[in-house]
């Protein structure tokens, strides 16, 4: 069995490289955790918040921009991937159905995901494709930790009245765990990094 990781403040992610399809992605010797969400959920300024560093991933004013599958060696083992934002009315249907389709598949055939963060905004939980992205989980016993980001919006009772409501409405999925998250001033960095070291030990994919 793997040692288990110290702690860190931030996690040491490198760029590798960027798949269209599963069929491209990197050889499945690495446990990977996947990060999804809508394309206006923040997901890449949740990764630079992570890794400390602003370049990891692609920060833009214009939704819907990561449209690859984009994948990061960290030091300490094991990848991340941050998948294409899902929901962005503007883009093209056809570009929304490819995006689509190459997350689908990577979630459902990736045999070494050792689980996923999907990304929230605090203030409007349980859009459509976020639902029944937690019903696939639930249902394929995928270990979920749902962020609800951009809690600096909201006092922080507010914020903890969200997260119970949260915990509430899912209280039977066998394998969720939520976290207030704030990609701007790192509230929750700690305990998501607990959680994907956890997750990322080598042991995962034995």
């Amino acid at each position: 069995m793997a040692q288990k990781e110290p702690l860190t403040e931030r996690l040491d992610a490198t760029f590798l490289t960027s798949a269209p399809d599963l069929r491209r992605c990197p050889k499945d010797d690495l446990a990977e955790v996947a990060f999804a969400g809508r394309s206006n959920a923040g997901k890449s300024s949740v990764l630079n918040q992570l890794t400390g560093n602003r370049r990891t991933a692609k920060v833009s004013k214009t939704p819907g921009r990561t449209q690859l599958l984009n994948f990061f060696d960290v030091r300490t083992g094991g990848r991340l991937v941050d998948l294409p934002g899902y929901g962005y009315a503007k883009a093209g249907r056809a570009a929304q159905i490819q995006w689509q389709q190459s997350v689908n598949d990577y979630l459902s055939h990736r045999d070494n995901l050792a689980g996923v963060v999907l990304v929230t905004d605090i203030r409007h939980t349980h859009q459509a494709y976020d639902t029944e992205l937690i019903q696939w989980s639930a249902a394929s016993e995928m270990p979920l930790c749902v962020l609800l980001n951009k809690a600096d919006k909201l006092s922080k009772s507010a914020q903890n009245q969200a997260l119970f409501a949260f915990q509430k409405a899912h209280k039977q999925h066998p394998c969720l765990s939520v976290l207030c998250f704030s990609a701007l001033r790192g509230t929750g960095k700690l305990a998501l990094i607990e959680q994907l070291q956890n997750w990322l030990r080598t042991d995962q994919c034995a």
